[in-house]
């Protein structure tokens, strides 16, 4: 089973922006606890970060023709806004499970509203790193029973 790891605008700075919001973990420490999770659930791991709105889009786009079997995505801002990135995220008919290190609802009022919300199998969010592991899990358990159907 191969699961994409979508990360977003900024995410490249995890460990440096906002410590008091996002923690000190960066982008190799959240990808290397997935990679080892994935290793113990028997998937594969792939990870991608861009700032790039387009370059995402081309990614979802790779994912779809690849065959993955469960994106995961923490979009950033561009979850609140960017209804291209939730075009090419409705092309896939693979679990999706939105990511979220912060509690969105419970921060500035633009970040409440999600515009993946109604195309994504679910959403975790405000658990730090362990919503990554969260959705891992929940993108597998979902994966495996769409494979049953």
């Amino acid at each position: 089973m191969n699961i994409l790891m979508l990360h977003g605008i900024n995410h490249n700075m995890f460990g440096k922006r906002d410590p008091l919001q996002y923690g000190t973990v960066t982008l190799a420490d959240i990808d290397q606890q997935l990679h080892d999770l994935g290793h113990e659930l028997g998937v594969a791991v792939t990870s991608f970060q861009t700032n790039c709105e387009g370059a995402m889009c081309d990614r979802i786009h790779q994912g779809y023709a690849d065959g993955v079997d469960a994106v995961l995505i923490n979009a950033g801002a561009w979850t609140h806004y960017s209804y291209g990135i939730r075009d090419a995220l409705a092309i896939l008919t693979v679990p999706i499970v939105e990511v979220h290190m912060s509690n969105i609802h419970a921060r500035e009022v633009f970040r409440h509203t999600s515009v993946f919300a109604d195309i994504v199998k679910g959403q975790i969010a405000g658990f730090g790193v362990d919503s990554y592991l969260l959705a891992l899990r929940a993108a597998v358990s979902a994966a495996k029973t769409l494979q049953k159907t």
